[in-house]
């Protein structure tokens, strides 16, 4: 708001004196207020700030727009004390927002106030003893002082009292004081006064002591007491008395004491009353042992003059401690089936009553009680034996079927009991005793297999983990076993240990191998059910269904034939014959069927069902002149297929099996022309590093040690290279002699080979084996049966997925005849013939045959087949 001039009367300035009561008026002033606004202010006027601050004045209303600042009286005003001056900041704001702040500057004026009296004196009356006797001299000092430092007189009445005070305030006896002729007390008022007249007065009390020259003397006549044990704090055991001579007929000032150590009792050293001062427990040491306490009272009185007497105190018994067992909770086991009368447990072994007298420390056992307590007693009260009185099976319908039974007993004292003094709150006075019987089940009868033996019936393709059927025992024992089961005997094979597994639990029986009816058509095993001790033996016989699951094997499984192109039709081509067999089918079950391959039907086998044993036969003439026929390499993809089961049991078609047997036939052209030439040939050998997934450092130690070794070549080849170039005199050109070219012959053969092909050298004549992946060769013994005639095999290697390039290396090219010429050429190019006495091996025979033919066959391109 507006700053505007609405205190009148301010600033200014005003006195006010120390001392002032709440409430009194310091200075008033009024607030003036505009035409404008209405006859009221927003805020009243207030004081905002002091300096310094203070809460001794407030502002309050006189009525209308008049007002007064007062004093609160809180903290009263002190000249010597406190600031002299105190600025006051006053602010007022009216209805229109026009505000006003000004200062009213407050002094404080001394004002004369009463001497004031320190020290004892100005807190409380001051009482002095003065022993008789005692020569005159100082006996005290009054301490006084006056707020404005002014001098002090001090002063003393009565004036008839044997004391005087001097300026200082030190007060002094007259005389020396005789006890028995002087009063015993003198009541001085003390007066301090300052220049002005004013004054204050306070009271000393002098009490004259009486000095004792003859010892007190103990008056109770009795030595001995008895008081039960636990008595209460405070209980009086003895109210001992005393006299002093020096007393006269007033009541002796005497001190009494007990002189030896005691925590039990304490005697008031004003009255000389004895009392218990600590709990006394005769059932605990030393007590229990030594009941009397003897204790040395001392008697004295103000000079120091004292009397011993020595009292005894004996301790009583009383029933206050209940029978304790411990521990209060027993856990027994007993059998069932245990014979009535056994015994289980003696609580009187485990409770007792610690009250020292006997007629206090007897107690019984009552109140066998609890759910199946008539199985159980208590032999007699006073023993606290329990026994069995009933059997207790399981097996029983009758039985409740607890396992275990809760039993409370109930032991008492057999004094009246008296708990008050030690348990102020103990309602009963009898405990009880928790036993918990449990009744262990007795394994008395062994599980019971449902069946003797069980027949199961499986399929040979069951799949491995598949559940064949479930066991099941029962055990008559309550609560029941747990039963476990497991194969025993018989559950393996040679090849496995175990065929069958059994669920522990469950029962459930499963298989962990493959079943083979051909192998094992029947498999019997011996189970066992257990219930931890007692087992139990059954028979299980699993009878496996025969499945088509055998595919027809045939020999050979692989086959590479040559034919002439002019080849009869119905010709058994080479005498070809294929011979299968299946374990769990029927020689006549077998089909024959070429599935891929047979372009043009040219071939067909003979029988094609009802026989294991069928031969190639040309069932069409080959047409390559009208272009009909324009393969000359054909790769047969025979399929043998069985259709029923040996046992005749099962002829599901959806259970057919398919045996697969390939062969590679090469038709020859016609020959014109008859080149002689001595076949070199190349063995391919295909070698593969097998090693495990978990050697993970094999390829970190080859490719390392690849790395230095071509380092070390790298380096050698720098050292050659270098020593040519300074001891080789330079190349003089000269014409070049063409050196025959030699061909070296290297045959590498793998160990532990198997041969699964044959075909006859058409050299030789002689029968040869091969194998169909690495190509290795090796002749046929004389003593193994001969096959028919066969062709020469191709390139293992390639013997598969050769087709098309050999149609292409083979077939007429009407474009690029001379490119033909050129490369068959170059392929029949003469090779190192064997040494003298070297004998050929099959493959180089073959081999040799196969470039002439190649060679003839090239020579017939250009002319009709």
């Amino acid at each position: 708001g507006r700053r505007t001039q609405l205190l009148k009367g301010l600033p200014a300035t005003s006195t006010v004196e120390e001392n002032s009561a709440a409430g009194v008026s310091v200075y008033n002033f009024n607030v003036t207020l505009s035409p404008l606004a209405p006859e009221d202010v927003a805020i009243l006027p207030t004081i905002v700030n002091s300096n310094p601050l203070t809460e001794a004045f407030d502002i309050e209303s006189k009525g209308g727009l008049e007002f007064s600042v007062i004093t609160t009286g809180n903290p009263v005003l002190d000249y010597e004390t406190m600031p002299k001056s105190f600025d006051l900041q006053i602010y007022v704001e009216d209805t229109i927002g026009r505000t006003d702040l000004n200062i009213l500057t407050i002094q404080v004026t001394d004002q004369n106030e009463h001497p004031v009296f320190r020290g004892n004196m100005a807190i409380q009356t001051v009482t002095i003893y003065v022993l008789e006797g005692t020569p005159p001299e100082r006996i005290y000092q009054v301490d006084a002082a006056d707020p404005e430092n002014a001098k002090l007189k001090y002063s003393l009445l009565p004036a008839t009292v044997p004391f005087s005070i001097r300026e200082s305030g030190d007060i002094f006896p007259t005389k020396k004081f005789d006890y028995e002729k002087d009063p015993h007390c003198y009541f001085l008022n003390i007066t301090v006064t300052d220049p002005d007249g004013l004054n204050s007065t306070k009271t000393v009390n002098i009490n004259i002591i009486n000095i004792n020259d003859e010892c007190p003397y103990f008056t109770t006549k009795q030595r001995i007491y008895r008081i039960p044990e636990e008595q209460g704090l405070g209980t009086i055991v003895a109210n001992i008395t005393a006299k002093d001579p020096d007393d006269e007929d007033s009541p002796s000032r005497l001190f009494y004491s007990i002189q030896s150590s005691d925590r039990y009792f304490s005697i008031n050293p004003g009255t000389g009353v004895l009392q218990v001062a600590g709990r006394i427990d005769r059932d605990a040491l030393p007590l229990r042992l030594h009941p009397n306490i003897s204790l040395t009272v001392r008697v004295e009185d103000s000079s120091g003059c004292d009397s011993e007497m020595e009292i005894t105190i004996i301790i009583d018994d009383v029933n206050d401690n209940p029978p304790e067992c411990n521990p209060s909770a027993f856990r027994k086991e007993a059998n069932e089936n245990t014979t009535p009368g056994t015994f289980l447990v003696d609580l009187r072994n485990y409770c007792k009553d610690i009250d020292v007298d006997p007629s206090n420390n007897q107690f019984r056992f009552t109140g066998l009680s609890g759910f199946g307590s008539n199985y159980f007693a208590l032999e007699s009260t006073v023993s606290g034996r329990i026994v069995m009185t009933e059997t207790i099976d399981f097996e029983n319908p009758a039985n409740p079927g607890v396992e275990i039974y809760t039993l409370t007993v109930r032991v008492q004292d057999i004094a009246h009991p008296n708990y008050s003094s030690k348990y102020p709150f103990y309602i009963s006075f009898d405990n009880i005793i928790y036993i918990y019987i449990r009744i262990k089940p007795v394994n008395e009868f062994s599980p019971v297999f449902h069946n003797l033996s069980y027949v199961f019936s499986v399929s040979e393709i069951t799949k491995v983990g598949s559940s064949i059927g479930r066991v099941h025992a029962t055990d008559k024992d309550w609560p029941p076993n747990i039963i476990t089961y497991s194969i025993v005997a018989g559950a393996g094979t040679r090849d496995y240990t175990n065929i069958f597994w059994i669920g522990p639990t469950k029962g459930d029986v499963r298989i962990l191998a493959r079943l083979d009816y051909e192998t094992t058509p029947k498999h019997v095993f011996t189970i066992q059910a257990s219930d931890q001790e007692k087992p139990t033996t059954a028979s299980v016989t699993v009878n496996v269904l025969e499945v088509n699951d055998e595919e027809p094997v045939c020999s050979p499984n692989f086959f590479s034939l040559q034919i002439p192109v002019n080849l009869a039709v119905g010709t058994n081509i080479n005498g070809f014959r294929i011979e299968c067999q299946d374990r769990d089918s029927d020689p006549r079950s077998f089909r024959y069927f070429i599935n891929e391959g047979n372009e043009n039907n040219h071939f067909i086998f003979s029988p094609s069902a009802g026989s294991n044993i069928s031969r190639l036969i040309l069932a069409s003439r080959f047409d390559y002149e009208s272009g009909l026929d324009t393969n000359w390499i054909y790769s047969l993809h025979v399929h043998i297929t069985d259709d029923n089961l040996v046992s005749a049991r099962d002829r599901t078609p959806h259970l057919v099996k398919t045996g697969t047997v390939t062969l590679s036939i090469r038709v020859i052209p016609n020959p014109t022309t008859a080149t002689t030439t001595t076949p070199g040939f190349t063995v391919v050998t295909k070698k593969e590093n097998l090693y495990s997934p978990s050697a993970w450092y094999v390829p970190f130690v080859i490719t390392l040690g690849s790395l230095l070794l071509l380092g070390l070549l790298g380096y050698l080849v720098l050292l050659l290279l270098t020593w040519l170039c300074t001891h080789c005199p330079p190349r003089i050109n000269a014409p070049e002699k063409k050196k025959p070219k030699k061909e070296v012959l290297v045959t590498m053969t793998k160990l532990n080979t198997v041969f699964d092909g044959e075909a006859r050298d058409p050299v030789t004549g002689r029968i040869y084996e091969f194998n169909t992946r690495s190509g290795a060769r090796r002749w046929k013994k004389s003593n193994e049966p001969l096959q028919p005639t066969l062709a020469v095999q191709v390139m293992p290697s390639a013997a598969e997925n050769s087709g098309q390039e050999m149609d292409r290396a083979e077939a007429p090219s009407k474009k690029e005849p001379s490119e033909k010429r050129k490369d068959l050429t170059a392929a029949t190019k003469p090779a190192a013939k064997p040494s003298a006495g070297q004998s050929e091996t099959p493959g180089q025979a073959g081999l040799r045959l196969q470039k002439s033919k190649e060679a003839s066959e090239d020579g017939g391109l250009s002319s009709p087949a």
